[in-house]
């Protein structure tokens, strides 16, 4: 079988091993929701911000014609379709609640996402309460946006783009709201890093991978037998690492950057984007220096030494890995084997 989020092949051992019914294992992979462990444990994904937001806004535009909307599908950026219940009592109005999950340390967990919507003659996103506000640059998105990434952004589009073409309307203006968004945004770093008034909505596939300390350990041991392995950061690293080092295995090991050196005992890669690789090689790379998150600084002053200097450091503490840096696009900002 294939994991169709992340076009991983499970072994047939591993699936062996699992003690569900193989109809339910089978439907729950092909949808994305479940994740096979090589001890044949299941977690379960959750869906991001970003697709939860997109089913309300769909929910939203679709009671305009129909009240009492109890389910919709949306697009999400894997290509899989996302099924999610609709609390919709109003016209033009619905309620979509945020999924479990089983990763440890998602706050967004039973969050509702709230989105009024009516007629217009274009698509229209507009940001309610509990949706942050960027007040810094180094995002994806301008400074004073709406602090929803692009990727999830066009996620909301399509997903409204379905309603009107099967309501046969020319658009909608849809209000997109968090009711506890702020008070949830108090337990993330949104502030410090400059997103106010909220919290972001975010995701690069739709879903939410699962964690838990299992499947750190079986990340440990994908790394240990790999003679070629490239630890990445998250799901744009690993994109890009794929398209980098074709011949490698590659490994999202997200903030757990020195389990996955210490676990490495082939050719070793770190690649991805700055933020989590360069504090690894210097947490204290902020400090003092006027910005709020690396990618702010590499935006306005890509010659910092700071910069410089974290990456040398990422380079040492991993005891001489090649290290690439890639930015959002996928281009390369920096690589310590550039010039040999």
């Amino acid at each position: 079988m294939i994991d169709p989020v992340n076009n991983f092949k499970i072994p047939d051992e591993w699936i062996a091993r699992t003690k569900i019914p193989q109809s339910e294992l089978e439907d729950g992979i092909a949808s994305g929701m479940l994740v096979v462990l090589s001890n044949g444990s299941v977690l379960k994904r959750g869906y991001t911000t970003g697709t939860t937001a997109a089913a309300a806004a769909k929910a939203a535009v679709m009671s305009i014609k129909c009240e009492n909307y109890r389910q919709v599908s949306v697009p999400t950026p894997s290509g899989i379709r996302a099924q999610l219940d609709v609390a919709s009592t109003r016209i033009g109005h619905a309620v979509v609640i945020k999924i479990s999950n089983d990763h440890e340390s998602d706050i967004t967990r039973g969050l509702e996402f709230e989105a009024c919507a009516k007629k217009a003659n274009e698509i229209i996103i507009v940001g309610g309460e509990g949706i942050g506000i960027v007040t810094r640059d180094g995002f994806p998105v301008k400074k004073g946006s709406l602090a929803i990434n692009p990727s999830p952004m066009q996620q909301i589009i399509d997903a409204v783009s379905e309603a009107i073409r099967e309501l046969g309307l020319q658009g909608a203006e849809v209000t997109i709201s968090v009711p506890r968004g702020s008070e949830v945004a108090k337990k993330t770093l949104n502030k410090e890093v400059g997103v106010i008034d909220g919290i972001s909505i975010l995701g690069t596939t739709g879903f939410v991978e699962p964690w838990n300390d299992h499947l750190g350990e079986m990340k440990e041991e994908l790394i240990k037998d790999a003679p070629k392995v490239v630890l990445t950061t998250g799901r744009l690293g690993m994109r890009y690492s794929t398209m980098l080092f074709p011949d490698h295995t590659v490994v999202m090991i997200g903030s757990r950057i020195s389990e996955g050196v210490k676990a490495a005992f082939g050719e070793l890669v770190i690649c991805g984007l700055p933020g989590l690789v360069l504090k690894w090689g210097n947490p204290e790379i902020l400090t003092g220096s006027g910005f709020f998150t690396v990618a702010e600084m590499i935006a306005k002053e890509p010659g910092n030494e700071r910069l410089i200097h974290a990456f040398e450091q990422v380079i040492a503490r991993s005891g001489g890995a090649r290290t690439v840096i890639v930015n959002r696009n996928g281009s390369v900002l920096m690589d310590s084997e550039a010039d040999t």
